[in-house]
């Protein structure tokens, strides 16, 4: 049988965020990666997106296991819903490992250890059909591995989150003689970070970053309160250096300190000086000119925090005159406004504001120039850019060109494509896709949140919504009650009596239409109801609320079971035979007839 060699492109092109790629090589599936995104706005009241678990149930008894390159969301965020179904091994580095656990925890609280497999940077796993080898990389993380899949046709790489940095410490810096080891096979295709392809300034050196926050704390005259990311350990470690270097307690604050923060610190990836740490009831005892507030969190959350702070809302700190907030992590587009709106509030609460975005050029992901150097060390016959927005995809298919790889081997692909090797014509074609949609998680729920329960939230957020009750006879074609409307989110109903008068006045005639010129039926009179209303409400205000009719029916059954128990027959109004009923101690009920 020939050799088959496949490509599949689960999630993460034309998105940030939620990386999850394959690579097939004859009956055996090797998944890289299985993170989430974060929602925009867009997604009202969704919780988190993760990739489409489709994919394992249909090729799940072909997937030998799910190889990680590092330890943030983006990365690992989508395990706990994939294990949760499904026995797959999980291989990474030692701190990722940890992290891949913590997430797996919060979601299932019983996991199974064994599925976890440590490795590192010289570990080679040998499958039957390809083996799998790793390479260190810096990132914001340490521990940052990019994975090596040798396949019949040449070795498939994937660098997940990367840059060049080569002041960078040991932990942190990519291994450039591992990367000209891997050309010397004959490297196929190469699925790479194109996150920041669109930056033409260099990325400044964390030495530097090290130099330039130390400055500001030597600088500040009072408390500095430094936001970050939690799983951002390189900043936090430089906050941490630049606090001992200026003779400052650091107090930590933030829902994921516990976790990740902690963790690094017992592995080692975190460097904490003797005595650094300070708890909440040595701040009133500590100079504010000694004293950084390090809030971590995930995405938004520190800056949540920071709001509440300024607001006197936050349940330990409060921002007052003379501190020093330091955004310390460069915010993505979809969270500048909030960052402004975040720094208005802090200056009306008496502080000031650094961002280190402004500051300085720094980025945990390559840059175009860096995107160029890989492809001239590693010299792939195609490059496919993955984990970026399709603005990204397409700047990192011209660097690609201008880096020397022909037009048509450079493949800008979607989410759900499927990429097979044809090894007599040496090229990739497309073929039946695999599953590549989103799956959204609101609360516990897991993918029942679709397109339709979107819109309608959509236009609740936009117009409201007009509820209209009204009680009817059927059998003798009447409205019983006068009907009862309301409203939220769409108008205020003091101010606009005599539109909800009118609003009645055209249910009574809807209804009594449908009477007069309609079979009964209940679908149609509520539709009937809804479609006036609808018009009548978009004449008036030139607005479309979701309008919900509530059309109930009297029951006859009901009325005629009560006359039976007040003593007189439905039909005959004469008087029915009554029953006593004695209760004993037991419990048990005996009948007598009177």
């Amino acid at each position: 049988m020939a050799d088959q060699v496949k490509i599949m492109i689960l999630s993460g092109v034309r998105e940030q965020g939620k990386d999850m790629f394959a690579v097939q090589v004859n009956d055996e599936i090797f998944v890289l990666d299985a993170g989430l995104k974060y929602p925009d706005s867009s997604l009202y009241g969704i919780d988190l997106v993760i990739p489409d678990l489709d994919f394992f149930e249909k090729y799940g008894d072909q997937v030998v296991g799910i190889f990680l390159t590092h330890g943030h969301a983006d990365s690992i965020g989508a395990l706990p819903y994939i294990l949760r179904q499904y026995d797959i091994p999980v291989f990474g580095s030692r701190l990722t490992i940890e992290l891949a656990k913590i997430t797996v925890k919060r979601e299932n609280k019983r996991i199974k250890n064994s599925l976890f497999h440590v490795i590192d940077a010289e570990t080679e796993i040998e499958f039957k059909n390809a083996n799998i080898s790793f390479f260190h990389t810096t990132h914001s993380i340490p521990d940052s591995l990019g994975i090596d899949v040798h396949t019949p046709a040449g070795e498939v790489v994937y660098t997940g989150d990367f840059k060049f940095d080569p002041s960078a410490t040991p932990k942190y810096r990519t291994d450039l003689d591992r990367l000209a080891e891997i050309s010397q096979k004959k490297v196929l295709a190469l699925l790479s970070d194109s996150s920041n392809a669109e930056a033409s300034l260099p990325n400044v050196s964390e030495q530097e970053i090290g130099e330039y926050v130390t400055n500001v704390f030597r600088n500040a005259t009072g408390r500095v309160i430094v936001a970050a990311k939690a799983s951002n350990l390189i900043r936090i470690q430089e906050v941490l250096t630049a606090a001992h270097e200026t003779g400052r307690k650091v107090l930590l604050t933030g829902r994921d300190v516990a976790k990740i923060v902690r963790t690094a610190m017992d592995l080692g990836y975190l460097y904490v000086p003797k005595n650094l740490l300070m708890r909440v009831k040595d701040l009133s005892t500590t100079p504010d000119n000694k004293v950084v507030i390090l809030e971590t969190g995930q995405m938004g959350e520190p800056l949540n925090s920071l709001q509440k702070m300024a607001k006197k809302r936050h349940s330990m700190i409060t921002i007052h005159e003379n501190d020093l907030v330091f955004i310390a992590t460069t915010p993505s587009h979809s969270v500048e406004t909030v960052v402004a709106q975040t720094s208005d509030l802090v200056y009306r609460a008496g502080g000031t504001v650094i961002e280190l975005g402004r500051a300085k050029h720094t980025s945990g992901h390559a840059t175009g120039r860096d995107l160029q150097m890989l492809i001239d060390i590693l010299k792939p016959q195609f490059v496919i850019p993955v984990i970026g927005e399709y603005r990204l995809l397409e700047v990192h298919r011209d660097l690609a060109i201008r880096a020397g790889i022909k037009k048509e081997n450079v493949l800008i692909t979607r989410n759900g494509d499927c990429l097979d090797y044809d090894f007599k014509q040496k090229k990739f074609n497309l073929t039946d896709p695999v599953p590549g949609e989103d799956i959204m998680i609101d609360g516990s729920g897991i993918g029942d949140v679709g397109n339709i329960v979107l819109r309608d939230r959509e236009i609740l957020s936009d117009d409201g919504i007009f509820i209209a009750v009204v009680t009817i006879d059927r059998r003798k074609k009447k409205i019983i009650a006068q009907p009862q409307v309301t409203s939220r989110g769409f108008v205020y109903i003091k101010a606009n009596h005599q539109l909800m008068n009118d609003c009645i006045e055209l249910i009574k005639k809807t209804i009594n239409n449908n009477f007069e010129h309609k079979k009964f039926d209940w679908t149609e009179i509520k539709q009937d109801v809804r479609n006036d209303l609808e018009k009548f409400l978009y004449k008036k205000t030139n607005r479309r609320p979701v309008v919900l009719p509530v059309v109930m029916e009297v029951n006859q059954n009901r009325h005629r079971a009560m006359q039976k128990r007040s003593g007189k027959d439905a039909t005959t109004g004469k008087n029915n035979e009554h029953h006593s009923v004695d209760v004993k101690k037991s419990g048990k009920k005996i009948v007598k007839k009177d």
